[in-house]
């Protein structure tokens, strides 16, 4: 019998794979949204975590982004 899982393919780069698995290994076990680290730039996570990560990704760019002062 075959399982299907309904999920989020993510392609990225290596840092930002590394990014998404420590965010989610920070998070309780009861909201860990991984279901599978395919290989060490492609991720199968739950298909309802996507804006979050986008979120998280765009605010950790905002912050080491640096601004040449006026």
């Amino acid at each position: 019998m075959v399982n299907a899982t309904k999920g989020l393919f993510i392609s990225c780069d290596v840092p930002m794979a590394q990014f998404i698995i420590n965010m989610n290994a920070s998070l309780p076990s009861s909201q860990k949204f991984i279901i599978h680290v395919l290989d060490s730039t492609h991720l199968f996570v739950q298909p309802h975590v996507g804006e979050m990560i986008r979120s998280a990704i765009s605010e950790f760019r905002d912050q080491n982004t640096y601004e040449k002062p006026p």
